[in-house]
Protein backbone atom coordinates (compact mmCIF):
# COMPACT_ATOMS: atom_id res chain seq x y z
CA UNK A 1 0.00 0.00 0.00
CA UNK A 2 1.62 3.05 -1.48
CA UNK A 3 -0.93 5.18 -2.11
CA UNK A 4 -1.46 8.34 -0.45
CA UNK A 5 -4.63 9.24 1.81
CA UNK A 6 -7.41 11.03 0.36
CA UNK A 7 -6.15 14.93 0.17
CA UNK A 8 -9.62 16.29 1.60
CA UNK A 9 -8.64 17.35 4.99
CA UNK A 10 -10.28 15.83 8.18
CA UNK A 11 -10.93 17.21 11.25
CA UNK A 12 -8.57 16.87 13.55
CA UNK A 13 -9.38 16.31 17.46
CA UNK A 14 -8.94 19.00 19.65
CA UNK A 15 -5.65 19.25 21.75
CA UNK A 16 -6.40 19.52 25.44
CA UNK A 17 -3.88 20.18 27.61
CA UNK A 18 -5.12 17.99 31.00
CA UNK A 19 -5.26 14.59 28.50
CA UNK A 20 -1.54 15.55 27.16
CA UNK A 21 0.42 16.79 30.05
CA UNK A 22 -2.43 16.67 33.11
CA UNK A 23 -1.90 13.34 34.70
CA UNK A 24 1.61 13.53 35.14
CA UNK A 25 1.86 17.10 36.47
CA UNK A 26 -0.63 15.52 39.02
CA UNK A 27 1.87 12.50 40.03
CA UNK A 28 5.25 15.12 40.07
CA UNK A 29 2.94 17.73 42.32
CA UNK A 30 1.25 14.97 44.69
CA UNK A 31 4.48 12.69 44.90
CA UNK A 32 6.37 15.65 46.59
CA UNK A 33 3.80 17.14 48.86
CA UNK A 34 2.76 13.51 49.72
CA UNK A 35 7.15 12.90 50.18
CA UNK A 36 6.75 15.86 53.07
CA UNK A 37 3.72 14.49 54.68
CA UNK A 38 3.88 10.57 54.07
CA UNK A 39 7.39 9.85 52.90
CA UNK A 40 7.19 6.25 51.99
CA UNK A 41 3.65 6.33 51.60
CA UNK A 42 3.98 9.01 48.54
CA UNK A 43 4.49 7.01 45.94
CA UNK A 44 0.84 5.14 46.75
CA UNK A 45 -0.80 8.89 46.86
CA UNK A 46 0.84 9.96 43.90
CA UNK A 47 -0.77 6.96 42.28
CA UNK A 48 -4.21 7.09 43.76
CA UNK A 49 -4.30 10.85 41.96
CA UNK A 50 -2.29 9.70 38.73
CA UNK A 51 -4.72 6.70 38.53
CA UNK A 52 -8.34 9.31 39.10
CA UNK A 53 -6.18 11.91 36.47
CA UNK A 54 -5.96 9.46 34.03
CA UNK A 55 -9.38 8.51 33.79
CA UNK A 56 -10.71 11.88 33.61
CA UNK A 57 -8.69 12.26 30.77
CA UNK A 58 -9.77 9.16 29.17
CA UNK A 59 -12.84 11.05 29.34
CA UNK A 60 -12.22 14.27 28.36
CA UNK A 61 -10.45 12.40 25.33
CA UNK A 62 -13.57 10.69 24.29
CA UNK A 63 -15.85 13.69 24.90
CA UNK A 64 -13.86 15.82 22.49
CA UNK A 65 -13.08 13.23 19.81
CA UNK A 66 -16.40 11.58 19.58
CA UNK A 67 -14.64 7.69 19.88
CA UNK A 68 -12.24 6.06 22.24
CA UNK A 69 -8.89 6.60 21.91
CA UNK A 70 -6.99 3.05 22.48
CA UNK A 71 -3.83 3.90 23.02
CA UNK A 72 -4.95 6.73 25.74
CA UNK A 73 -8.23 3.46 26.68
CA UNK A 74 -4.76 0.91 27.39
CA UNK A 75 -2.51 3.31 29.25
CA UNK A 76 -5.65 4.18 31.37
CA UNK A 77 -6.53 0.49 32.09
CA UNK A 78 -2.63 -0.19 32.57
CA UNK A 79 -2.51 2.69 35.42
CA UNK A 80 -5.69 1.70 37.04
CA UNK A 81 -4.63 -1.96 37.16
CA UNK A 82 -1.43 -2.15 38.10
CA UNK A 83 -1.82 1.38 40.69
CA UNK A 84 -4.18 -1.00 42.07
CA UNK A 85 -2.55 -4.01 42.95
CA UNK A 86 0.62 -1.81 44.11
CA UNK A 87 -1.52 0.26 46.70
CA UNK A 88 -3.88 -3.04 48.11
CA UNK A 89 -0.24 -5.51 47.98
CA UNK A 90 1.59 -2.18 49.29
CA UNK A 91 4.20 -2.86 46.67
CA UNK A 92 5.69 -0.29 44.29
CA UNK A 93 7.37 -2.64 42.16
CA UNK A 94 3.74 -3.01 40.28
CA UNK A 95 4.11 0.91 39.73
CA UNK A 96 7.82 1.01 38.96
CA UNK A 97 7.24 -1.45 35.76
CA UNK A 98 4.08 0.32 34.54
CA UNK A 99 5.50 2.59 32.48
CA UNK A 100 7.65 -0.52 31.18
CA UNK A 101 4.22 -2.41 30.50
CA UNK A 102 2.45 0.76 29.06
CA UNK A 103 5.64 1.63 26.82
CA UNK A 104 6.56 -1.51 25.53
CA UNK A 105 3.03 -2.74 24.14
CA UNK A 106 2.95 0.21 22.52
CA UNK A 107 5.91 -0.43 20.41
CA UNK A 108 4.88 -4.14 19.92
CA UNK A 109 1.25 -3.11 18.79
CA UNK A 110 2.75 -0.79 16.11
CA UNK A 111 5.82 -3.17 14.63
CA UNK A 112 3.04 -5.73 14.54
CA UNK A 113 0.51 -3.97 12.60
CA UNK A 114 3.13 -3.32 10.44
CA UNK A 115 4.05 -6.55 9.89
CA UNK A 116 0.55 -7.34 8.77
CA UNK A 117 0.09 -4.13 6.88
CA UNK A 118 -1.71 -2.30 8.74
CA UNK A 119 -0.41 1.18 10.45
CA UNK A 120 -1.18 1.65 13.55
CA UNK A 121 -0.01 4.84 14.32
CA UNK A 122 -2.07 6.15 10.92
CA UNK A 123 -5.34 4.44 12.69
CA UNK A 124 -4.78 6.88 15.64
CA UNK A 125 -3.73 9.84 14.10
CA UNK A 126 -5.02 9.81 10.62
CA UNK A 127 -7.43 12.09 10.96
CA UNK A 128 -5.30 14.94 12.03
CA UNK A 129 -2.88 14.92 9.15
CA UNK A 130 -2.80 13.56 5.44
CA UNK A 131 0.47 11.96 4.63
CA UNK A 132 1.35 9.57 2.26
CA UNK A 133 1.46 6.11 3.61
CA UNK A 134 5.59 5.54 3.65
CA UNK A 135 5.66 8.40 5.50
CA UNK A 136 2.90 7.13 7.91
CA UNK A 137 5.28 4.08 7.77
CA UNK A 138 8.79 5.65 8.96
CA UNK A 139 6.46 8.10 12.14
CA UNK A 140 5.53 4.13 12.86
CA UNK A 141 8.70 2.68 13.01
CA UNK A 142 10.72 5.43 14.78
CA UNK A 143 7.35 6.32 17.76
CA UNK A 144 7.56 2.18 18.38
CA UNK A 145 11.95 2.67 18.66
CA UNK A 146 11.02 5.83 21.02
CA UNK A 147 8.58 3.01 22.80
CA UNK A 148 11.00 0.45 22.97
CA UNK A 149 13.78 3.67 24.27
CA UNK A 150 11.76 4.58 27.07
CA UNK A 151 10.56 0.96 28.43
CA UNK A 152 14.49 0.19 28.52
CA UNK A 153 15.33 3.42 30.64
CA UNK A 154 12.52 2.84 32.70
CA UNK A 155 14.02 -0.69 33.31
CA UNK A 156 17.15 1.39 33.95
CA UNK A 157 15.89 3.10 36.35
CA UNK A 158 13.79 1.79 38.56
CA UNK A 159 15.92 -1.42 39.08
CA UNK A 160 18.61 0.55 40.63
CA UNK A 161 15.99 2.52 43.46
CA UNK A 162 18.14 1.31 46.09
CA UNK A 163 16.26 3.44 48.73
CA UNK A 164 12.52 1.35 49.12
CA UNK A 165 12.08 -2.24 48.13
CA UNK A 166 14.09 -3.13 45.38
CA UNK A 167 15.86 -6.01 45.52
CA UNK A 168 19.66 -6.44 44.99
CA UNK A 169 19.21 -9.19 42.54
CA UNK A 170 17.15 -6.75 40.20
CA UNK A 171 20.28 -3.93 39.64
CA UNK A 172 21.73 -4.45 36.25
CA UNK A 173 24.72 -2.54 36.99
CA UNK A 174 26.21 -2.41 41.00
CA UNK A 175 28.29 0.98 41.02
CA UNK A 176 24.32 2.82 39.44
CA UNK A 177 22.03 3.32 42.36
CA UNK A 178 19.26 6.20 42.31
CA UNK A 179 16.50 7.03 44.64
CA UNK A 180 12.89 6.98 44.60
CA UNK A 181 12.42 10.71 44.48
CA UNK A 182 14.51 10.75 41.30
CA UNK A 183 12.87 7.98 39.58
CA UNK A 184 9.39 9.83 40.27
CA UNK A 185 10.51 13.34 39.30
CA UNK A 186 11.89 11.91 35.88
CA UNK A 187 8.45 11.66 34.62
CA UNK A 188 8.58 15.71 34.03
CA UNK A 189 12.09 15.47 32.21
CA UNK A 190 10.16 12.83 30.11
CA UNK A 191 7.76 15.09 29.39
CA UNK A 192 10.43 17.29 27.12
CA UNK A 193 12.08 14.70 25.74
CA UNK A 194 8.77 14.08 23.99
CA UNK A 195 8.46 17.06 23.26
CA UNK A 196 11.78 17.26 21.34
CA UNK A 197 11.25 14.03 19.99
CA UNK A 198 7.95 15.23 18.26
CA UNK A 199 9.87 18.48 17.32
CA UNK A 200 12.42 16.27 15.69
CA UNK A 201 9.81 14.55 13.32
CA UNK A 202 8.21 17.67 12.50
CA UNK A 203 10.23 18.45 9.32
CA UNK A 204 8.77 15.12 8.05
CA UNK A 205 5.50 15.72 7.88
CA UNK A 206 5.76 19.72 7.20
CA UNK A 207 5.72 19.59 3.46
CA UNK A 208 2.62 17.36 3.39
CA UNK A 209 0.96 19.82 6.15
CA UNK A 210 1.96 22.78 2.96
CA UNK A 211 0.40 20.60 0.62
CA UNK A 212 -2.94 20.37 2.27
CA UNK A 213 -3.00 23.88 3.15
CA UNK A 214 -2.49 24.45 -0.77
CA UNK A 215 -5.71 22.22 -1.39
CA UNK A 216 -7.89 24.14 0.65
CA UNK A 217 -6.99 27.17 -0.60
CA UNK A 218 -7.71 25.56 -4.00
CA UNK A 219 -10.61 24.36 -2.88
CA UNK A 220 -11.79 27.90 -1.51
CA UNK A 221 -10.75 29.17 -5.16
CA UNK A 222 -12.86 26.57 -7.12
CA UNK A 223 -16.38 27.23 -4.99
CA UNK A 224 -15.08 31.28 -5.77
CA UNK A 225 -15.49 30.51 -9.32
CA UNK A 226 -18.70 28.09 -9.48
CA UNK A 227 -20.34 30.98 -7.87
CA UNK A 228 -19.60 33.01 -10.76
Amino acid sequence: MSEAQPTERKNAPSSNLWVDVGPIAIWILVYNVGRRIAKDDAIYWATGAFMVAAVIALFIAVREQKRIPPMLAFSAAVVVGFGSIGIILQDPIFIYIKPTVINFFYSVIILLGLAFRFNVWKFAFGSMFTLPDEIWTTLAIRWALWFQFLAFLNELLWRHITDTVVPESARWFAEFSITEDIWSNSKLVLIFAAMAFMVANFPLVRPYMDLDKDDDDEAKTDKVVDKE
